[in-house]
């Protein structure tokens, strides 16, 4: 097979998909290393070759630049000059792991084998652990291409460690599909605890799996009747060979020609019997006695719904023996096809009276890959680190809307991508979560909300040349920077338009994934924090500010002292570059300050004003332990946050200050924040003994975004929060505490404020620009 630079991928709603359109007779060639990303530095390689898909995983070493901070070594100088940074940026080389995910039709296995060969240059893998029927089929083609020994792994093993990796690793991962809702995926927030659950697998027969730990699973229960039955069938009764033409069939049949309806047999009398006249009686009913022709349509929608209903019933009656509610569907015969997922979760729905769950996967194609992987990665144990999907890197859903470009269609057609990045350390719960399995991060949901997806989506497109901006002045030595930064508009305009068709592609949609999608795309193109200089020049001001500001709140009576302390903690948050209301005032006047900022505050009552409340509860005993959750660098941290942080430690109360571990616009990282304290330690002695006797903490978060989910911290923090016996959370900025965490039910005291700086955000909270959110929220007795 030529391969000429290129693959040639037809576009014609191919499998997985999920497209019900016509075939059309276009093409699109798409660059091999768009789809086998940094070949080079791949390590370890998975394959599950399944009828006509093939998986591969790869795991690789991925280099990028990240900017380091560390303060300046000031030895042999008697003073400090008035005007120098408060630290020093360098940008270094570091190298983290990545796991590749590649599925593309058998046809292609050939030109792919042969294209990884010519490319493979670091690895050291002898082995390559393979699943699934065509492991064996292909086994000498894949031996003789990759010089690599296949070993064969137990296909239900490889998805149930697949299965599990998804559900830990991937926050929306699975859903619900509800065909005339809007949106037709509901995505499930991710339980804490998976376990137990059904896993049908739905290939050429059924296979039902109870999955009760990590490690222990049985087989339950299966079927011959599966996706070959209707493959099979369906080609007898229509003359289609391809599967996914059979499905495309289905789509625009009517069963009820074909199948005996409840009606057809009782007439009006199902009424009485408490039965729905749509309801099949028997699947080919009208077979027997009319005297007709059917349609391939009407057939094939017949079957599918007649191998559905099978399939559905008898996980049902599986979940009702086993006391399961939830089962999650996967398998060749799903796909991420619509007709399928309808007929099954109706079934399932019927069967169960609504007591049972029929859940899908956005990414069950790669489960046995994914289960290979890790089985031949034990030594390694990937499952000691937490994974994020790379939204940069990885295809979405696709939608079946008929709007979607011909480009878009075909994008996970052939093939499909899932990137997934390793996190420096394990993420877990916050421990103060009053109900783990019901908290949902996002206030808002715009995969539901059409109103408030159509404002963010143009928000994040008008911001757009802002940031490339940003983005090219942070390096200004660099000679590819404005062609890196083209890159990086392009992709994450076209992650954009994805979006606007398909919301539901990389789950659930909110701001924060807008937020975090932004951020993987300008690491792909090494911008690892475009406002690095921004924050150095910004900390360096608010520092030789810090004095002066403790001064004047130290000359107030207590009750005045209060209301400055929370005053500055709001005017300190005024300034957030990601804020296009605020960056216009800061890009146009450089001398807006702190009092500027106070100047610009709503006045009391504010739009959500829990102050009285909050001033009360300071009047009882002291807090035992505050986590704080820090937002912007600069003014925000120093003059709003430390001194409120100074305030409590004068009460008797310790403080866990929690940043970021990496960067995202202007908000400070945990390393920032070390010189920071550092710094502010030099000029107040009530810092320096808090940190010298550990009464203040500063911890990261585990997170590199703008907002805030409590349910994937860093286990360090989460430890920290146990053992100091936490029993206040301060939740400080927009992204995290309004985009986030606004209705975050804690089973201790909070405080939850922010700025409101978007004016469209304020009018739909009932407030205008600069609007303040104070929240002091104590849980019910």
């Amino acid at each position: 097979m030529s391969w000429p630079g290129t693959f040639k991928m037809a576009e014609c709603g191919a499998s997985g998909s999920g497209s019900s359109g016509d075939s059309l007779d276009k093409s699109i060639t798409l660059p091999p290393d768009e789809i086998f990303r940094n070949l080079e530095n791949a390590k370890r390689f998975a394959i599950d070759i399944g009828g006509s898909l093939t998986k591969l995983a790869y795991y690789s070493t991925v280099q990028h630049k990240v900017a380091k901070v560390r303060s300046f070594d000031h030895s042999g100088k008697d003073t400090e000059r008035d005007h120098e940074p408060p630290y020093e940026i360098s940008v270094q080389e570091e190298i983290t792991a990545r796991l590749h995910f590649i599925k593309f039709e058998n046809t292609y296995i050939e030109a792919c084998l042969d294209f990884i060969k010519d490319h493979l240059v670091n690895t050291e893998t002898k082995v390559i652990q393979a699943t699934g029927g065509g492991a064996y089929k292909f086994k000498d083609l894949i031996e003789e291409k990759l010089q690599l020994k296949v070993d064969k792994e137990d296909v239900m093993t490889c998805l149930i460690k697949g299965c599990n990796f998804v559900l830990k690793n991937i926050p929306h991962e699975a859903f619900v599909y509800q065909k005339d809702s809007d949106p037709e995926f509901r995505f499930q927030t991710n339980h804490p605890h998976i376990f137990p659950y059904l896993l049908v697998n739905i290939g050429s027969g059924v296979s039902i799996v109870k999955v009760e730990t990590e490690d222990r699973f049985e087989w339950v229960g299966g079927s011959s009747i599966g996706g070959g039955t209707f493959w099979g069938l369906g080609a007898l009764l229509t003359k289609t060979k391809k599967f996914d033409e059979l499905l495309h069939l289905a789509s625009r049949g009517q069963h009820s020609n074909v199948d005996m309806l409840v009606r057809d047999v009782y007439g009006g009398a199902h009424q009485t019997l408490g039965l729905s006249g749509n309801l099949i009686a028997s699947s080919f009913g009208k077979s027997a006695t009319a005297d007709q022709e059917f349609s391939k349509e009407d057939m094939a929608k017949s079957l599918l719904h007649m191998i559905s209903n099978d399939i559905g019933q008898l996980a049902c009656l599986h979940a009702r023996l086993h006391s399961l509610d939830r089962v999650y569907f996967g398998g060749f015969f799903i796909r991420g096809h619509p007709v399928t997922m309808r007929t099954i979760t109706y079934s399932i729905n019927f069967f169960s009276k609504g007591e049972v769950q029929a859940l899908f996967l956005r990414h069950e194609g790669y489960l046995g890959a994914i289960g290979a992987f890790l089985k031949g990665a034990e030594q390694d144990n990937p499952n000691q680190y937490s994974w994020g999907e790379n939204y940069a890197g990885s295809s979405g859903l696709m939608s079946t809307s008929p709007e979607l470009g011909p480009a878009q269609r075909a994008r996970s057609g052939t093939f499909d991508l899932l990137e997934m990045d390793r996190l420096e350390r394990p993420l877990v719960n916050l421990p103060l979560l009053l109900d783990p399995p019901s908290y949902v991060p996002d206030t808002v949901d715009l995969t539901d909300d059409a109103l408030a997806r159509k404002y963010w989506l143009t928000c994040f497109e008008e911001a757009l040349d802002g940031v490339v901006k940003r983005a090219v002045a942070s390096q200004p030595d660099s000679v590819d920077a404005a062609e890196r930064a083209e890159k990086f508009r392009q992709k994450y305009w076209n992650k954009l338009q994805t979006l606007r068709q398909q919301p539901f592609a990389y789950g659930t949609l909110t701001v924060r994934s807008l937020l975090d999608t932004r951020e993987h795309c300008l690491n792909e193109f090494n911008f690892p924090d475009p406002y690095s200089k921004v924050k150095q020049r910004e900390n360096g001001v608010a520092l030789r500010c810090f004095p002066g500001v403790v001064r004047s709140l130290d000359t107030l009576g207590w009750e005045e002292r209060q209301l400055a302390l929370v005053k500055g903690l709001l005017a300190g948050n005024v300034f957030d570059w990601g804020a296009k209301a605020v960056s216009d005032v800061l890009e146009s006047d450089p001398y807006f300050g702190f009092e500027e900022a106070k100047r610009k505050l709503q006045e009391r009552p504010w739009l959500v004003d829990s102050y009285s409340k909050w001033l009360q509860r300071l009047k009882g005993p002291p807090h035992k332990c505050a986590l704080i959750f820090a937002d912007n660098s600069g003014i925000d941290i120093i003059l709003g946050v430390f001194p409120f942080v100074r305030e409590l430690l004068l009460r008797g109360t310790e403080v866990i200050l929690a940043c970021n571990s990496g960067p995202a616009l202007n908000d400070v990282t945990h390393s920032e924040s070390l010189i920071v304290a550092e710094r502010i330690a030099g000029m107040d002695p009530v810092v320096h003994s808090a940190l010298r006797e550990e009464r203040l903490l500063l911890v990261q978060t585990g997170s590199s975004s703008p907002c805030l989910d409590l349910s994937r911290l860093d286990k360090g923090l989460a430890a920290l929060v146990r053992e100091r016996g936490a029993d206040l959370v301060v939740i400080e900025g927009m992204g995290r505490a309004v985009h986030t965490n606004y209705h975050a039910a804690l089973c201790c005291e909070s405080l939850k404020l922010a700025v409101i700086k978007n004016a469209w955000l304020a009018e739909r909270l009932g407030g205008r620009l600069f609007s303040v959110i104070f929240k002091y929220e104590v849980p019910a007795e």
